[in-house]
């Protein structure tokens, strides 16, 4: 994930601020969050304690109560703070940051009355690491939905792009691997081509597996197959589009897909002023003459001259 400029983590932080994120497993791999380095500061100590889920506007964290961590918040919630570790995904190195904030409540955590689920407020701003952390999987998350339909074709561009290792790969059609050739992704889906008749296929299950880089990770994605094409001049091959399941797509799927269409975005828009400007310049320094009607005129390139220079 590249690192976002301010105008990126503005964003993040005025669209997203509000929302939790639960660190789930696979979340807190995605993050890079080092676990076993996660604390409450307070009284002068560091307690261990476990993210549940934050915000850009507070936490909430489950940390044990058998050395009175609660007593001693209660007695003064002025001096706390929770710190955060991460490995960060562009150097490797750990990045580690405090958050001051203030407990907002308490309650036992399940049944072990020795474990509490501690919400916790934030009185300043979060950094800009974990507004870009958890905008950039907010911003993933909102895109899959948003842009489900926005197709990649695959090319050695567009692989290098998303991270994709590899375009052939396998597809599992109900539990039967089967080699294949991915055509082009989306949030939504996948189109594919490989060998084999289309009425043994059509409307089946199947799970695509997919090898990203940068992380390293296989992915599967389950879905099924809701149209089969014909490939031109190939009678021994079938084209099939797999519309995924959308509550099974893993976050590392959208999160690779998701970096690649709003660079991208990025990037057309850049395309598209820089011409405009250029149009613009062009325009502004044509020569105009006056007629006798006394309006200027924006003179018109001869004939030889568009010849010329291709008009």
């Amino acid at each position: 994930m590249a690192y976002s400029t301010s105008q990126q983590l503005t964003r993040y932080y005025d669209l997203y601020k509000n929302i939790d994120v639960t660190f789930t497993k696979e979340v807190i791999g995605l993050l890079g969050l080092q676990t076993q380095h996660v604390f409450i500061k307070t009284d002068g100590r560091q307690w261990p304690c476990v993210i549940h889920s934050s915000s850009l506007l507070g936490a909430k964290v489950i940390a044990g109560n058998k050395n009175g961590l609660v007593a001693v918040i209660q007695k003064d919630t002025s001096a706390l703070s929770l710190r955060f570790s991460f490995i960060d995904s562009e150097n490797k190195e750990p990045v580690t940051f405090f958050i001051n904030a203030k407990a907002l409540g308490f309650s036992p955590y399940g049944n072990n009355n020795d474990l509490m689920l501690i919400q916790l407020q934030y009185i300043q701003r979060a950094p800009d690491f974990l507004i870009e952390k958890l905008g950039f999987l907010l911003d993933a998350n909102v895109n899959s939905a948003r842009r489900k339909d926005d197709r990649v074709l695959i090319t050695p561009d567009t692989m290098r792009k998303t991270g994709i290792l590899r375009k052939e790969t396998i597809v599992y059609i109900q539990g039967v691997p089967r080699r294949c050739i991915l055509r082009d992704i989306s949030f939504s889906g996948a189109k594919i081509i490989m060998m084999g008749l289309a009425q043994f296929v059509r409307d089946k299950e199947a799970v695509l597996r997919i090898d990203f880089d940068e992380p390293r990770a296989a992915i599967g994605l389950h879905g099924q197959i809701i149209r089969t094409e014909d490939v031109r001049g190939r009678k021994d091959l079938v084209a099939l589009a797999i519309h995924f399941f959308e509550a099974e797509v893993p976050m590392t799927y959208k999160m690779h897909l998701n970096s690649y269409i709003t660079t991208q975005t990025k990037h057309d828009i850049n395309r598209m002023q820089s011409e405009k400007i250029r149009m613009q310049e062009q325009q502004e320094g044509q020569p105009q003459v006056k007629p006798a009607n006394g309006t200027p005129q924006t003179m018109q390139p001869s004939a030889q001259t568009a010849v010329r220079t291709g008009l």
